[in-house]
Formats: structure tokens, sequence, C-alpha cells
């Protein structure tokens, strides 16, 4: 079962295929995101990784969390996902 992980503290010049890369050394990497800010289209410095094995995230997240990459000591752990608000009920 894919695992999603949470990364925070990256660099602002840090690329979606070095993220990738990073997290590969691990295991499979399905995706690796990068969120951007709608405003600026400029990188808001954390994203998101979701590998394929759950032990491969594990030991992702225990190996990268507080490591230096890009000049930034980064933030890695497993993403919670935020309840999305219902605006269908809004009357």
């Amino acid at each position: 079962m894919a695992k999603k992980i949470y990364v925070g503290n990256m660099s602002y010049n840090t690329s979606e295929e070095e993220l990738r890369d990073l997290f590969a050394q691990y295991g499979t990497v399905l995706s690796a995101n990068i969120i951007i800010d709608r405003e600026t289209r400029r990188p808001k410095g954390f994203g998101f990784v979701e590998m394929e094995d759950d032990s491969a995230a594990i030991a992702a997240i225990s190996q990268l969390d507080g490591q230096a990459f890009g000049g930034r000591n980064l933030r890695v752990n497993e993403a919670i996902a935020k309840p999305r608000p219902s605006y269908n009920n809004r009357y």
C-alpha cells in the first residue's frame, strides 16, 4: 500500500526531480510534488512524496527527517489527510 510523506523546510530551489531522487534511495517513488503558490507561482518550501512500499517510506522518514538537503534541514513525516470543507451545505 502506498504511503504519502510530507516534506517541509525545503529550499525554494529544490526541483521535483531532486526530491524524487532523494527518496528513491529508499524505494520506489510513485510521485513527488512541490506545492506552488497560486499568486506568485513560486514554490512554498514544502511538498509531498508518495512511496509504493510502507517499509521504504518509514525508512525514508526516519533517515531524512532533520537531514540537510539544499542548505536546509528537512522536516519529514507521514502526511496526515486534512478533511476538506464541504460547500454543499451552505444554506
